[in-house]
C-alpha cells in the first residue's frame, strides 16, 4: 500500500512540473486564464461565379434577379489608379478616399472594391485594410487600369496578348498587400469590352461585373446630384458604380449620407456583390 501511494505521489509530482512548464502552473485561479491566442478564422466558401457564357466567353454580370420581398442593391467602388500615376500621387494628389471607407463602416453598408493592383501598391495598408474587413470584398479592377478596346475614354489600351497577366499581376499586388478577402471578380476599365475582350480574358477564370446604375460622381463635385442620381435609378437587384478616389470623386463620401440612410427606409438591403451573384445563380439553376 506505502508503495501504490508513493507511485501516485511521484506521477502528481511530475503532472505538475509538466504543467508548470507549458506555463500552467498549478494553483492558477480559474478567474484569471492565460491570454488565449485567437481562433483561426473560420474557413469561407468559394465566392459564386457564373457560368462561362457561350464559346466558353467570359460571363458578365450587371444586375441580380428582382426581389420584391427583400430588395437588394449592391454598391460598388471603384478604386483607380493607372501604371503611370505613380510621379502624380508623390506629388499629392490623392486617388484614395479613406473618410469614404470609414463612412461605410459607421453606418455598415456592406460593399465591394473594385481595385487596380496599382492602388493597391500605392496604399498598401488601405487596401490591407479593406481586404481584411469582413465587411467588404476586393474584386479586381485591371493592374494598370488601361483599356481592353480602343477609344474607351481616352484610356491608353492594354494589348491583347497582355489581357490575362493584367489581371493576375492584380491578384498578386493585393497579395503582396495583404488582401485576404479578394472575390474572382472583374470590372473592366471604363466599362470598356467587347466579344474579343471577353474571350481573351475567359483563362483568368473570372466573372465581369458592370452595373445598371450610373452614380455620375466621377469628377462631380456636387454630392446632393451624385445622391439624386442613384436613388433616381436604383431598383431592386441594382449595381450601383461609384469611386473610390478624391481627386475623381471627391463628392462620393459626402453622397453616402443621403443615399444609404434613403435606400434602407425604401427597404432595401445593401449587400456585396457576391452576394447578387449568388442569387443569380440559383436562380439561373432553379434553386
Amino acid at each position: 500500500m506505502i508503495t501504490r501511494t508513493r507511485k501516485w505521489t511521484a506521477l502528481l509530482t511530475l503532472a505538475a512540473a509538466a504543467l508548470t512548464a507549458c506555463g500552467t502552473a498549478p494553483g492558477t485561479p480559474a478567474s484569471a486564464p492565460r491570454p488565449e491566442r485567437p481562433a483561426a478564422p473560420a474557413h469561407r466558401a468559394a465566392p459564386p461565379t457564373l457560368a462561362p457564357g457561350p464559346q466558353g466567353l467570359t460571363p458578365v454580370f450587371s444586375r441580380a434577379p428582382g426581389e420584391r420581398a427583400r430588395p437588394a442593391v449592391a454598391l460598388t467602388f471603384d478604386a483607380d489608379m493607372t501604371a503611370d500615376q505613380g510621379p502624380r500621387a508623390t506629388g499629392g494628389e490623392r486617388f484614395d478616399n479613406p473618410a469614404l471607407v470609414a463612412t461605410l463602416r459607421r453606418l455598415k453598408v456592406p460593399a465591394t472594391f473594385f481595385m487596380t493592383g496599382r492602388w493597391a501598391e500605392e496604399y498598401p495598408a488601405q487596401a490591407r485594410s479593406i481586404g481584411r474587413d469582413p465587411l467588404f470584398e476586393v474584386a479586381n479592377h485591371s493592374y494598370s487600369h488601361y483599356a481592353f478596346t480602343a477609344d474607351c475614354y481616352g484610356l491608353p489600351t492594354l494589348p491583347r496578348g497582355r489581357a490575362r497577366a493584367d489581371v493576375e499581376r492584380a491578384f498578386a499586388a493585393f497579395r503582396r498587400a495583404g488582401v485576404t478577402r479578394t472575390v474572382p471578380y472583374f470590372r473592366f476599365p471604363g466599362g470598356c469590352y467587347d466579344r474579343a475582350a471577353l474571350r481573351t480574358l475567359a483563362p483568368a477564370g473570372v466573372t465581369a461585373v458592370q452595373w445598371d446604375v450610373v452614380s455620375g460622381d466621377a469628377f462631380a463635385t456636387d454630392p446632393d446630384a451624385v445622391a439624386r442620381q442613384v436613388l433616381r435609378e436604383v431598383r431592386p437587384g441594382s449595381v450601383v458604380v461609384l469611386h473610390c478616389t478624391r481627386s475623381a470623386a471627391p463628392a462620393t463620401e459626402r453622397a453616402l449620407h443621403r443615399i444609404v440612410p434613403e435606400l434602407r427606409a425604401r427597404g432595401f438591403r445593401l449587400v456585396r456583390v457576391s452576394e447578387q451573384i449568388g442569387a443569380a445563380r440559383a436562380r439561373n439553376q432553379g434553386g
